[in-house]
Parts: C-alpha cells; structure tokens; sequence
C-alpha cells in the first residue's frame, strides 16, 4: 500500500493523552550534583501573573516562554537548569545546579533566589538536596550531625545498595530541609529517578498533611455533634406525643445539615491527603530501603510521624461519615415514629367520619320518611279540595270517604317515588 494511503481521522484527544504517558520526564542528574526545590499552593488569581514571571525569566535567557495549557517544562538559566511542573493544587520548580559547587546546599542563583521569593502562592516545601560521589570520604556520627544539625536524622541504603540518602525532614534557616544522596553505582539516568522519587516523597507528605489541620479543628465538633444526635435518639424512645416528636425531627434535621456542611469543607481535602498518602507510600516502595545501621529508615521515620496524622484525618473522615449514616438512620426512626401518629389521627378521622355519615344517613332517612307524610298530608288536602268541588259538576260524592281511601295510595306514591329519587342521584 502507498504512503499516501488515506487513514482514519485521529480523535481531537490522541496527541494529549498519548503524550501523557511522557509527561514530566526525570532529570539526567550527574554526580556530583545539587538540586533546590521549590513547591506552592496554586492560586488560581495569581495563575497569569505567576506565567508572566516564568515568561519574563525565559525571555531574559533567551528561552521560549509556556503557554497557558503547558503542564510542564525545562530551561537553562546560565549553567543551571530550571524545571517547573504545574499539578493541580500546587506547582513545583527545580533547579539543578552540576558539580559539587562551593560545598554549599543551595543551587539557586541570586537571580534565581529572587525570582522564587516573588512566587505568589504559600510556599509549602522547599528541599536542598545535594548527590556526592562515593569518592569522597564516608560519612560517621560527626559528620552527619554537621549536615543535618536541626533534628533526628533518618537514613536509608536505596535502589539495591546502588545509592544512600540521609535526610532530617527539618526546616532550616533558609526555610529549606536538606537530602544528601551518595551514588554508589548510578547512571545520570537512574540518578534522576531516584532524586524524583526523593523530591516527590517530600512534596506529597507536605500536601498530604494539609487536612491535618482540618481533622484537628473537626474532632470537637465531632464529638459535639455525636453527643447531640445520642441525646435525641434517647429522647426518640421516650417521646410521648406527636409535638414532641416533631421537635425531634426539627433538632435531627438541624444536625443533619450541620453534619452535611462539615463533609461538604472536609470531603476534598481528606481525599486528597489519602491520595497523596498512597503516593507517597507508593515512593517509599520504589525506593527498595535496607537499613544503615543506627539510623531509622527513612520509611519508618515518616511511619512513626507522617502516618499518625494521616490516620487521623481518615478517622475524622470516617467519623463523620458514620455519624452522617446515624443522622440518616435516626431520621428514619422518627420519621417511621411520625409517620405511624399520622396513620393512627387519620385512622381515628376515618372512623370518625363514618360515624357521622351513619348518623347523617339516619337523619336523611328519617327527613324522607317525614317529608312522605307532608306530601301525603298535601296531596290529600288537595284531593279533599277537588272532591269539595264535584257537586258542582253534578257529581255528589263524599269527600270524606274518598280522602280516607286516597291516603293509602297516596303515601305508597309519595314513598316509592322518593326512594327512586335517591337511587337515580346515588347513580349519578
């Protein structure tokens, strides 16, 4: 078949996901090395302004500057190289710096310190991480605490011994925490994998922890709200009446809307921090630790910390998901409650209706038996007023007599004409 065979049109959406399987591609990191990285909330009111500044920085390196979809990109500023990755609630920018530079941490330049200082988000992390070379000399006890003199430090033999990383997960003076990797047997390749992995584990601890402050600031209102719905399920069993009933379902539903606001504010976050705590569980994992003997691995350093918090917010998650299906079946019960008086008032209304239907239908019965009689009585009297009259036609007749004999007929007329009456109008 030709080149120039026709072929199915492609869908609008091929190139973007096909290219998704090569988004955010790892660093080639060469030993030695020393890496800064920066990650901050996205604010979706300063998004322009944050692109402009990144547009100004590529333009005064000669470097074509992102558009407004662009997820992620590199650009050599001097002899550095700046990556920067946009994700959905946060946006991160790398900068390495090759060779072992003055012994320092950072790898940032003046430009680049300043350029970082103006980002307009919260920054949430900021990590030095520094490659030596398996060269230089071992690091001991002494050593160690000279680089990482701010908390416990954790350490980790990695990648199947191909690698060591130290880290204290503190904060320093310059606001950033520290890594040290020593390449034992890495290529620039696996090297930058790993410091992603390393870059990513911290990130992702940090954005998990985010709704730890919300699990915290939830517990109290938690146990208020538990305390509450107890208080009217207690009430529930001992209600008497059917207004105290309602005043139940008046307070259950009040709590129920509390307890709906509470898990609309918390619902996102606390999926995100599960989402990110199985990232970075899915890191640690990647990272292939063997123990340095004398320090915790760092897996198990962020066990004993990192994973009691997010515990936490799973278990306020989890309370107030099961405190919202105690509301629903609270709710229920009352309702069943109320909805049981209201059959048994429209029972008894029923009843009560029929009653009074019966005693309506006597009536009727005795007004019909009451009105045959007058309109007996009348027709008589009528008849008695024509038989009055016939002697003046000649005909003599007793009219006595003929009112008596007349009023036998006379009411089964009346009777039978009535009760065909009250069929035709119950047919109608």
């Amino acid at each position: 078949m030709p080149d120039s065979a026709a072929h199915p049109a492609d869908h609008p959406l091929r190139a973007a996901l096909n290219d998704e399987l090569h988004a955010r591609p790892h660093l080639r990191v060469e030993t030695p090395s020393r890496l800064t990285h920066v990650a901050w909330l996205a604010d979706p009111a300063e998004a322009a302004a944050d692109l402009d500044r990144l547009a100004g920085l590529c333009a005064r390196h000669g470097t074509a500057a992102p558009g407004p979809e662009d997820r992620h990109g590199q650009m050599p500023v001097g002899d550095r190289l700046l990556r920067w990755e946009r994700h959905a609630e946060f946006v991160t920018v790398t900068v390495l710096a090759p060779g072992p530079g003055d012994g320092g941490w950072s790898a940032l330049t003046p430009e680049l310190e300043e350029w970082t200082a103006g980002i307009a988000g919260g920054r949430l992390a900021a990590l030095h991480l520094r490659v030596e070379a398996d060269t230089e000399p071992r690091h001991g006890p002494e050593s160690l605490a000279a680089l990482f003199p701010g908390g416990q430090l954790a350490g980790s033999v990695v990648n199947g011994g191909d690698a060591l990383a130290w880290t204290d997960f503190h904060v320093g003076e310059d606001g950033c925490s520290r890594m040290l990797v020593r390449d034992v047997a890495l290529t620039p390749a696996r090297t930058g994998r790993l410091v992603q992995r390393l870059l990513e584990i911290e990130t992702y601890r940090m954005m998990a922890l985010l709704g730890l402050p919300d699990a915290r600031a939830l517990t109290p209102a938690l146990s208020e709200m538990e305390a509450r719905l107890a208080a009217i399920v207690e009430r529930t069993a001992a209600a008497g009446s059917t207004a105290e009933e309602h005043a139940l379902l008046d307070r259950l539903t009040l709590l129920a809307a509390e307890v709906e606001a509470a898990a609309g504010r918390t619902r996102f976050r606390f999926g995100a921090t599960a989402a990110y705590a199985a990232l970075v569980e899915r890191r640690l994992q990647e990272l292939r630790e063997e123990r340095i003997p004398g320090l915790p691995r760092i897996g198990v350093f962020l066990e004993r910390r990192f994973g009691p918090a997010v515990r936490t917010c799973e278990a306020a998650r989890r309370r107030l998901a099961e405190l919202a299906e105690g509301v629903g079946r609270a709710g229920a019960m009352l309702r069943t409650r109320v909805d049981v008086q209201l059959a048994e008032q429209n029972a008894e209304l029923l009843r009560s209706m029929e009653a009074r239907a019966r005693a309506q239908l006597r009536i009727q019965e005795a007004v019909e038996g009451l009105s045959v009689v007058a309109i007996t009585y009348y027709l008589i009297g009528l008849l008695k007023v024509v038989a009055e009259g016939l002697p003046a036609l000649g005909l003599h007749l007793d009219h006595h007599l003929l009112a008596a004999g007349a009023v036998p007929l006379v009411l089964g007329a009346a009777w039978v004409g009535l009760r065909r009456l009250r069929r035709a109008l119950k047919a109608d």
